[in-house]
């Protein structure tokens, strides 16, 4: 079999899913690059499709074709009559000056239709722009409105549009689509901005759909939770496209038989060239039909090895951090830390303690203070208490999510090699041309505005930069958005080879995973808590969320991003009445308990919190087997407290 062959499916006993979208045969370029050629594929109902490819591999082109926003060049797009169709690009357009609730209220009216069943409804994505809005009950809007801003997960449906954060402007962009009741959901790059919580929330509302969806990801894991099928747009491939069933971990073991099977194939095919062009060399010996056919052939071989060796050349960024080589025992050593930005406490008694070859990874809603942390250990912004001691000479290098070192207006020539047409890498003078080749940017773009390049490009671009400057401590706050699933497997290299200290935010979850060597957790509250990793920080959000309920329920301080029992103080005592006797004695001193309860949790979280504890994993095991039993005790005084109020009536 051919290298790329796909291996043909048969279960007579279990008919397909009906076909709900679909492309054949389409082709794009932009200007004179050709992105896909001659691609084809289909979404079915039950479809969870997972899309990948490198950067410019014409990923969110081949959505907008499929949502029906942008033509291919030929080719057709099919989609099943009266199909709905939900579209959300990765920076998605907003109405402004709307509430939540108006804004996804403004979306089921402006894409409201009839559709097969008389069921209020989008007729398509296209017709959704340009047909008149069939009238709908108000009633009915409004309750379907507050079930799509429920499930994206919105507690104050008069927040304003406009100070949404980046991950709740997704989640609204979603819930928008949401409303119109899809039977396909495209999602380009659907975990961008959103925080870990954030991500697993959309894994568990797409768990759970009835729609077909497809999304374009560089999230390994969430294409691990998420897809029944993987779809990979890439060159390297005979039809510029790779199918495989099942999980990215299934996909992964696809790819590599393919890869191997086309390299089997190229050695083969190569051996067949030689002899070919050595027969050539000796002339043929009469001009025959055979020899003529011999001749036509050995160029038809010829020419399919050089598209298989064009093929199979990956090219990939050359990403090698460069530390300083300092021997310090201590990097920085933080206690303490304060910070209140806005009029809201952001960091209140945090600790940070960082040695060569340790490896922080920072978890916490957006809006927990992540970044300020970053600012404050780079020395960028001040604490309003605490205090940070650094190792003398400490060379702190930052990756800032922002982007706000590029400018716009500047040159990729210039923002890669600020002095001149040379940078110097280690010991070496390399030639900016060849500096960009390793970032995968090719001489044409040299003299490209930093403002044009696409969201990868400006990540390798800072990428770059940081590489030119020894570092004994990297600060990299979300250093994978927008860049490929390739890049991002060697900066993890990179970042597991780096003997410096580093501090890492991300959103994805493999990287923080395999990076780093322990965890702190800021809750959105001020406070931070040690895990020994990733795994331990996600075991434990069932005793956080149910920590919110209770508190949620107890009259606490719930809302999003608090997660400490100890954020909320003890329920104040309401009337008494419809209780025993002993209960209401049990009544009387839950107030104390709660209080005592709470406050023997607090000593257990400032005594995870030492920073000498948390370069011993025994002693922080024990430590956290307290800190779990004390947060249990006022979890089930809490429940009691709840129990009690429910009786009382």
């Amino acid at each position: 079999m051919k290298p790329g062959a796909q291996p043909a499916y048969n279960s007579p006993a279990v008919p397909p899913a009906p076909l709900l979208l679909s492309c054949e045969a389409v082709t794009k370029a932009h200007g004179a690059r050709p992105l896909f050629s001659d691609l084809s594929l289909g979404l079915r109902q039950g479809d969870r499709v997972g899309l990948i490819g490198p950067n410019g591999s014409g990923k969110s082109t081949l959505l907008r074709i499929l949502a029906g926003t942008e033509e291919p060049d030929s080719g057709t797009r099919t989609a099943r009559r009266l199909v709905r169709i939900g579209y959300v690009a990765q920076d998605p357009a907003l109405p402004e000056g709307l509430t939540v609730e108006e804004a996804v209220g403004e979306a089921l009216r402006r894409g409201a239709g009839t559709d097969s069943a008389g069921a209020p409804g989008a007729a398509s994505i296209a017709a959704a722009a340009s047909a008149e809005a069939a009238p709908v009950d108000p009633y009915e809007i409004e309750r379907r409105v507050a079930i799509a801003l429920g499930r994206a997960g919105f507690r104050d449906p008069s927040q304003l549009v406009d100070g949404l954060s980046g991950g709740w402007r997704k989640r609204l962009a979603i819930a928008r689509e949401l409303v119109l009741d899809p039977d396909v959901l495209l999602l380009d790059e659907p975990t961008n901005h959103l925080d870990l919580e954030g991500i697993l929330w959309l894994e568990g509302l797409l768990a759970a759909a009835p729609y077909a969806c497809l999304a374009v990801s560089h999230d390994r894991s969430f294409l691990e939770h998420f897809g029944n099928r993987v779809l990979e747009l890439n060159r390297a491939y005979p039809r510029g496209l790779l199918e495989a069933e099942g999980r990215y971990s299934d996909f992964l073991i696809k790819r590599d038989e393919v890869l191997a099977n086309q390299a089997e194939y190229q050695a083969t095919l190569a051996n067949k060239v030689r002899r070919e062009v050595e027969w050539l060399r000796q002339g043929a010996k009469a001009r025959t039909t055979k020899s003529k056919a011999r001749h036509a052939a050995a160029g038809r071989l010829i020419q399919e090895l050089e598209e298989v060796k064009a093929r199979s050349v990956e090219r990939t960024a050359g990403i090698d951090l460069t530390a300083s080589g300092r021997k310090s025992k201590k990097l920085l050593v933080a206690r303490g830390l304060a910070k209140e930005l806005g009029g809201r406490r952001v960091l209140d008694g945090v600790d940070v303690a960082l040695a060569p070859g340790q490896r922080l990874g920072l978890v916490g809603p957006n809006g927990s203070g992540k970044t300020t942390l970053l600012a404050l250990l780079a020395g960028t912004l001040e604490p309003d208490a605490g205090e940070i001691e650094r190792a003398s000479w400490l060379r702190v290098v930052r990756f800032e999510q922002d982007r706000a070192s590029l400018d716009p207006a500047m040159s990729l020539r210039r923002a890669l090699a600020p002095e001149g047409d040379t940078v110097l890498y280690g010991d070496r003078s390399l030639h900016v041309a060849s500096w960009a080749r390793r970032f995968l940017f090719r001489p044409e773009q040299l003299d490209t505005p930093v403002g044009r390049l696409s969201g990868g490009e400006q990540a390798r671009t800072l990428i770059a930069r940081l590489m030119l400057q020894p570092a004994d401590l990297l600060l990299l706050d979300e250093p994978t958005n927008d860049l490929d699933i390739p890049t991002l497997e060697v900066l993890e290299e990179s970042l597991l080879d780096f003997p410096g200290g580093l501090v890492l935010v991300t959103h994805d979850r493999l990287l923080l995973d395999q990076v780093s060597t322990h965890v702190l957790a800021l809750d959105g509250a001020g406070h931070a808590t040690p895990y020994a990793d990733y795994a331990q920080w996600e075991a434990d959000r069932p005793r956080r969320e149910s920590a919110a309920t209770a508190r949620s329920a107890a009259g606490g301080a719930g809302g999003v991003g608090a997660s400490s029992p100890a954020a909320a103080g003890p329920p104040a005592r309401p009337a008494r009445r419809r209780l025993s006797y002993h209960e209401q004695r049990e009544w009387d001193g839950m107030e104390g308990r709660i209080v005592a309860a709470e406050g023997e949790l607090a000593a257990c979280q400032q005594a995870v919190a030492d920073p000498v504890v948390a370069t011993d994993p025994t002693a922080l095991a024990e430590r956290w087997q307290s800190l779990e039993a004390a947060r249990a005790a006022v979890e089930r005084l809490y429940a009691r407290w709840a129990e009690l109020e429910a009786k009382k009536g």
